[in-house]
């Protein structure tokens, strides 16, 4: 079996535009954000803290809308290896919406972005030591590449905050990923909130979506 990523260079990844190269920088992103974290106070730690989480749910996204739809298709075992990790996203998933309706400060939000920082860690390292060596043992490094731009252009309009609203599997969490990716980023650049209104409204045209996208598929598939 392949080693781990995370000990191979930029040339035995496929290149740097290689899924497994994005993947890796991201990884490394991560784990210096959550050690700045932790040395932090202050303004600075939960601006440190937000930068985690923008990276986390949009790096979750890409690898949920475009990389593990083809491991599943492509890797033995590949259902069995990526439903291991849309677990540990959930739970990610579920413990920083936690931690954004708590206060900072409140030792109870320290505990969860505690086991939050534990489980991404477990993550990465499943990722990049069991499902990311079998996808390149099945693809070459000109599909990689190909793969990591498809990656890169999901990543860019994601999420960056929780929604339990939106699926882990395609074609669901594409369909609702979107409109809330524009809640999100405005949230973002706003430094808040942008309105009860607006994502209420956000969330009903993301579930208009999902229901016409399942009636139109069930009408298909009975055709």
């Amino acid at each position: 079996m392949t080693e781990t990523i995370k000990e191979q260079t930029l040339g035995q990844l496929g290149g740097k535009g290689s899924v497994l190269a994005r993947q890796r920088r991201d990884h490394a992103e991560l784990d210096r954000l959550m050690d700045h974290y932790a040395l932090a106070g202050g303004d600075e730690r939960e601006r440190v803290l937000k930068e985690i989480v923008q990276l986390v749910f949009s790096h979750a996204f890409a690898e949920e809308t475009v990389l593990w739809p083809v491991v599943r298709r492509g890797v033995a075992d590949g259902t069995e290896l990526t439903f291991r990790v849309e677990e540990e996203h959930q739970e990610i998933n579920d413990l920083i919406a936690e931690v954004e309706r708590l206060s900072p400060g409140d030792p109870v939000r320290e505990e969860k972005i505690e086991r939050a920082f534990s489980l991404i860690r477990q993550d990465i390292r499943d990722e990049e030591d069991l499902l990311l060596p079998r996808l390149q043992e099945a693809m070459n490094a000109a599909r990689l590449r190909r793969l990591g731009a498809l990656w890169e252009a999901a990543r860019l309009t994601a999420p960056t905050h929780p929604h339990p609203v939106i699926p882990r599997r395609p074609p669901g969490n594409a369909v609702l990923g979107v409109p809330l990716s524009g809640y999100d980023r405005s949230r973002d650049l706003l430094g808040g909130p942008i309105g009860q209104g607006v994502r209420k409204l956000l969330r009903w045209a993301a579930g208009l979506l999902l229901a016409a996208f399942t009636a139109a598929r069930r009408l298909r598939e009975r055709s």
